[in-house]
């Protein structure tokens, strides 16, 4: 990292279909957040146009929609970094993409699309294909939407592709679980194995279906540790200061102890081959 950053980490509620509402809430937020030295500010998992399946064909968005072009002038005006969920319309204009919007405090556009699709998404959606690193504010970082949070492996490639920084985006319903207890579960380890600073946020509030969000917003640091979260069951700007020094202490590839290693650095890649080719079963049939 070039430099602290200070970020904003929002959970929010969106109206399904309600883009006009929604992005007027995502700017003021955003205002507030900038007033507040926010340098980086992140939104839930689909925020613009509320999360649903069989609506966003109609729903979806490109690049150079004036939405899209509406929060890329917020950014640059504000001289911060906007990420901000959406579905975004594909390529050969079938099923959209469950995408977050990076809009640079420079005007320019980019983003993430989530590789790993539920299994209800699956019908609805496009998967992507890529694992893209930004670079702003002094940080590289990179984005998993929710589902995405569950294949260790990613977070191991983003910060081998030189992340130091990782957000995680969900759009998860209360009926799946607390998503705050169920975080602290899995998402402290893939900081502390990748050596990263990590930041989730949840959608909250009820949608225009009666489809309830479990809320919520964490903060963990390169070594696992909690630096905040919020508990709060409605919207919420969860603020955290990430250290430069922290971080580039321990990226080092130079050990200085056990407890304070940059582990990827000593990974024996040559031995991971058969992750490549191993499937969920491949125990039992050896047996």
């Amino acid at each position: 990292m070039k430099e602290d950053c200070r970020i904003a980490v929002v959970s929010m509620a969106s109206i399904t279909g309600r883009i006009d509402l929604n992005v007027d809430k995502i700017i003021n937020i955003t205002k507030r957040t900038v007033k507040n030295g926010a340098k980086l500010v992140v939104f839930p998992e689909m925020a613009l146009q509320g999360y649903s399946n069989s609506d966003m064909d109609v729903l979806a968005l490109t690049l150079i929609d004036p939405v899209i072009k509406q929060l890329a002038r917020i950014a640059s005006e504000l001289q911060v970094t906007l990420l901000v969920g959406f579905a975004e319309r594909s390529e050969d204009n079938q099923k959209p993409y469950i995408s977050q919007l990076v809009a640079f405090p420079d005007g320019k556009v980019s983003t993430y699309r989530k590789v790993h699709l539920g299994r209800l998404e699956k019908q609805w959606f496009t998967a992507g294909t890529e694992f893209p690193v930004f670079s702003s504010q002094g940080i590289k970082f990179a984005v998993g939407i929710c589902w995405d949070w569950h294949f260790p492996e990613m977070a191991a490639i983003y910060s081998l592709k030189g992340a130091e920084v990782l957000f995680a985006p969900h759009a998860s319903l209360k009926i799946s679980g607390n998503r705050n207890k169920m975080w602290k579960q899995y998402m402290g380890t893939r900081a502390y194995d990748n050596s990263v600073y990590l930041a989730a946020c949840n959608m909250s509030g009820v949608d225009s279906r009666g489809r309830e969000f479990s809320s919520g917003a964490m903060v963990w640091g390169p070594k696992g540790e909690i630096l905040a979260e919020s508990l709060n069951q409605n919207e919420t700007v969860l603020y955290s200061d990430l250290s430069a020094f922290k971080l580039n202490e321990l990226r080092t590839v130079e050990r200085k102890s056990m407890k304070d290693s940059f582990f990827l650095a000593y990974r024996r890649k040559e031995m991971y081959t058969e992750l490549l080719e191993l499937e969920v079963g491949s125990s039992q049939e050896a047996q």
